[in-house]
C-alpha cells in the first residue's frame, strides 16, 4: 500500500451517483426539492447541478451495466441497487427553512440528529428509498 503522506491530492468531490427506478421521477424530485438544474439527460441519465461545484448523477438501474463508447474515451460499466446515502451541507441560518419547506413538498423528516460537536443533521427519503442528509458545519472535524 503506497503511503498516504505521498498521496497527491484531492481538491473535493466532484459527481456521486444514485441509481433509481424512474429517471424522470427521480429529476423531479431533485429539482422541486433542492431546486438543482439538469446540465445533462438522456435516457440513461440526468447530470444535476448541485451548488459548490458539485454534481448528482442519476442513473437509471440497469441502464450502466454495459460500457460507454465516447468521443473522449470508453466509460466503464457500473450499477447500484440498495438504499444509498448522501449528504448535503446547509447552513444553521437555513435548518428551519429546511424543515418548511420539506413539510410543503410533503417530504418526511425520518430522523433528526444532533452531533457532539454542535452539528444538526435532518434525514428524508427520496422517491427510491435513498437515505438524504442535509447537514450543517458540526458533524464532522472539517465541517
Amino acid at each position: 500500500m503506497p503511503d498516504q503522506a505521498s498521496a497527491p491530492r484531492v481538491s473535493h468531490l466532484l459527481e456521486t451517483s444514485l441509481y433509481v427506478a424512474d429517471l424522470a421521477r427521480a429529476r423531479r424530485f431533485y429539482e422541486a426539492v433542492f431546486g438543482f438544474a439538469a446540465v445533462f439527460e438522456d435516457a440513461r441519465m440526468c447530470a444535476l447541478e448541485v451548488p459548490g461545484d458539485g454534481m448528482l448523477l442519476l442513473f437509471r438501474q440497469g441502464a450502466s451495466t454495459r460500457p460507454i463508447p465516447t468521443p473522449g474515451g470508453e466509460i466503464p460499466p457500473h450499477d447500484g441497487t440498495g438504499h444509498l446515502h448522501l449528504a448535503f451541507a446547509i447552513s444553521p441560518d437555513e435548518l428551519a427553512r429546511w424543515e418548511a419547506h420539506l413539510d410543503q413538498a410533503h417530504v418526511a423528516i425520518e430522523s433528526r440528529v444532533t452531533w457532539p460537536r454542535g452539528g444538526m443533521s435532518l434525514y428524508f427519503r427520496d422517491p427510491d428509498r435513498h437515505l438524504v442528509e442535509i447537514a450543517t458545519p458540526g458533524l464532522w472535524p472539517g465541517y
